[in-house]
């Protein structure tokens, strides 16, 4: 029952019919007092969205524990039970990626911080031996590395050494203006395709007017800002090869994206798990904490790996030799589509910084 304060007016401001009670029995609107606090915003959007009660962590806990568990509920008619698939999943969705996007900036100016600091603490140490050679002979002297390890760093740094990092990411060319003056100037053998020619402009374009560090952040800020569009538009593909290996007549395309939208949430749930499971370790100077961290974060990361086979063995009730080779073979065709996806996704980032 609503304890919000009832408006003194008896008409319904939904259809102006006679209120008499707290509901209207014409439309069903609520007749309390239209203007709220932002904290009751904030209640009102986040009971809206989970469905506050027990079906909102029932729902959590059988879909981390118990593959496909809540999407046999849910196709089998418990709706009531469960909180609806669409709303899970923007729920987790929503809370996953706006809290992980809090973090990074932090993380990286305490590593570098730290990174500072050793380094600070090591040169000191080589420079008040006073001896005459630095880096790796210094090194070898002091007894931190031995001659063999001595001679690999070397050939090892002379192949870095010849490496140019700027003619990689520069593919040759020095800007904009060079790459446009060979493709009109150029041998035919110099110049490059329509297409070629359009990505090395926009890849060149935006190093000429970005730093390193501000391609890094601009990348980082960009690709996880848009990456739930992406997971969202994948979603029907990932159904759309499940409704390929399943009979058509039994399963529906609304059955596998049922199904999707459950396994995707597992995932991102699982991922925001994890996260705050670091986050919370990092805090503690423990000496094997380190350890315990690596063990809950394996297991973790295989959980969320091998989920996937119980829950399709489960939830479309196949023998286990039928349901092991289709989910196998599902499983690897969406390895090599999520991985060219990322590939794209990643240079459509890079190519569209400002």
């Amino acid at each position: 029952m609503s304890k919000e304060p009832l408006r003194s007016e008896t008409n319904c401001l939904n259809c102006n019919h006679v209120v008499e009670q707290r509901y209207c029995p014409n439309c069903g609107q609520e007749n309390s007092v239209i203007r709220k606090s932002f904290y009751h915003l904030f209640i009102h959007f986040f009971e809206d969205l989970t469905h506050y009660d027990n079906s909102f962590w029932r729902t959590i806990f059988y879909l981390l524990i118990k593959p496909a568990a809540v999407t046999k509920a849910y196709t089998s008619g418990k709706r009531k039970s469960f909180l609806p698939p669409m709303r899970l999943y923007i729920f987790t969705s929503f809370i996953t990626f706006l809290l992980i996007s809090l973090f990074p900036a932090e993380n990286a100016k305490i590593t570098a911080t730290n990174v500072k600091n050793k380094v600070e603490q090591v040169v000191p140490t080589l420079d008040s031996l006073k001896i005459d050679e630095k880096g790796v002979d210094g090194l070898t002297i002091i007894g931190i590395i031995s001659e063999a390890e001595n001679d690999t760093l070397k050939k090892l740094l002379q192949v870095t050494k010849d490496i140019d990092p700027k003619n990689i990411t520069d593919f040759g060319y020095e800007g904009t203006k060079e790459l446009d003056y060979i493709q009109k100037h150029g041998t035919k053998k110099a110049k490059v395709g329509k297409t070629e020619y359009w990505f090395l402009k926009k890849w060149l374009a935006v190093k000429e007017e970005n730093t390193n560090k501000e391609i890094i952040e601009k990348f980082g800020q960009s690709f996880i800002g848009n990456f739930p569009k992406v997971l969202f538009i994948y979603m029907p593909v990932f159904a759309f090869l499940l409704w390929l290996f399943h009979d058509k007549k039994r399963w529906f395309f609304y059955d596998h994206g049922i199904f999707t939208l459950h396994l995707f949430s597992f995932l991102l749930l699982m991922i925001l798990l994890l996260f705050f499971i670091d986050k919370l370790f990092a805090l503690s100077d423990w000496p094997f904490i380190g350890w315990i961290n690596l063990i809950i974060k394996s297991i973790g990361i295989f959980w969320m790996l091998f989920y996937f086979f119980p829950a399709h063995r489960r939830f479309y009730e196949e023998s286990h030799l039928v349901s092991a080779f289709k989910s196998s073979l599902v499983y690897a065709i969406n390895i090599i589509m999520v991985t060219f996806l990322m590939v794209l996704y990643g240079l459509y980032t890079y190519i569209n910084l400002h």
